[in-house]
């Protein structure tokens, strides 16, 4: 298959730059992955989608406010870094601007000198090694100098940085939020489990390798970026238990789908795991785990429309991709959602 075969037309200004007064006030686009039958509710709505004995599975990674800007030492040039990924004894890999004044050598200060860094090296794709220097506790001085590392397709500031975090997050290490758990509250989660619908929670640290675009024509050809992810012993079980007396899988959001199919038995079982994942899913793929998926509008020949193409048909999610534009909805981080099922 062609990337150009997962092509959307997108009008720009559906692309939502802010996130709406209520989380659970978007709208949610249900959609039958056999028939193609579509039908348009609100978030709130999710519980009339729901049965007694489902069972939800949320990513409760934490977004790291990872953007620091800052000055190169000496001469006091602007400098941004953007941390991806902890590689231990207080280096990290990054994305650095602008990159051809951050050399191996050059040193960088932070928030007045509270946190500087030396470059170590380049590394591929560009990427530089930083080691940081501190006292006290990095993520506390990451809470007081960090910025959210927002998508780049949103052009807005975040007046609330919590609004670029689900209300059940907990494990600190994304480079961007797994969206889709976006949209649920308190009240939202407890009202689900009042009505006999486990929660279950797998974390994956999301990379900004999700915005990756797909360059290559055939999508096979495409190689997919590496994400760390864990699932424990617990919601091991709650996903058998689940499977074994007939209720459905429904992953919240494509990190959930992709951390459950990334650990599971060909027969569909779950134990406790933790690793590094590049499951690529796009049609064709079988999936193991996944009954439903709650997931947010996604970027046009992206990896994540593919996956969605997987589950529910490339014909009948773009259909419905066709049916949200004319119908207005918001796409992308702070859009709204889809129902597949």
């Amino acid at each position: 298959m062609k990337t150009s075969d997962f092509y959307y037309d997108l009008p720009p200004e559906l692309i939502a730059q802010t996130p709406l007064d209520r989380r659970d006030g978007s709208r949610l686009l249900t959609l039958n992955k056999e028939t193609g039958e579509t039908a348009h509710m609100h978030f709130f709505d999710l519980p009339k989608l729901l049965r007694p004995g489902d069972c939800l599975v949320l990513n409760d990674s934490r977004v790291l406010p990872a953007r620091l800007l800052g000055r190169r030492e000496p001469g006091g040039g602007a400098a941004e870094v953007l941390l991806l990924i902890d590689r231990g004894d207080k280096v990290w890999e990054c994305l650095v601007r602008p990159g051809r004044k951050m050399k191996p050598g050059a040193r960088l200060s932070f928030g007045g000198g509270l946190l500087t860094a030396e470059v170590l090296e380049e590394v591929e794709g560009g990427n530089r090694l930083i080691r940081f220097d501190y006292e006290g506790i990095f993520l506390e001085i990451l809470e007081q100098l960090g910025k959210m590392p927002l998508p780049p397709y949103i052009k807005e500031e975040l007046n609330d940085p919590e609004r670029y975090q689900t209300v059940y997050s907990r494990e600190v290490g994304s480079a961007a939020a797994p969206t889709a758990g976006l949209h649920f509250t308190r009240e939202l989660l407890d009202q689900v489990e009042a009505m006999g619908v486990r929660l279950a929670y797998v974390t994956l640290h999301v990379g900004l390798g999700t915005f990756r675009p797909v360059k290559e024509e055939e999508i096979t050809d495409h190689e997919m970026h590496a994400e760390y992810c864990m699932i424990s012993q617990e919601t091991a079980d709650v996903i058998n238990q689940t499977k074994r007396s007939g209720g459905r899988v429904i992953c919240v959001g494509t990190t959930s789908c992709r951390t459950v199919e990334s650990w599971a038995a060909e027969d569909g079982t779950m134990k406790e795991s933790a690793g590094w994942t590049s499951i690529y899913i796009y049609p064709g793929y079988r999936f193991k785990v996944l009954d439903c998926l709650i997931t947010n509008f996604h970027l046009p020949e992206s990896t994540l429309v593919m996956l969605v193409s997987a589950l529910a048909g490339r014909e009948h999610i773009l259909a419905a991709y066709q049916e949200a534009v004319e119908e207005r909805y918001r796409f992308f981080s702070f859009g709204d959602a889809m129902f597949i099922y």
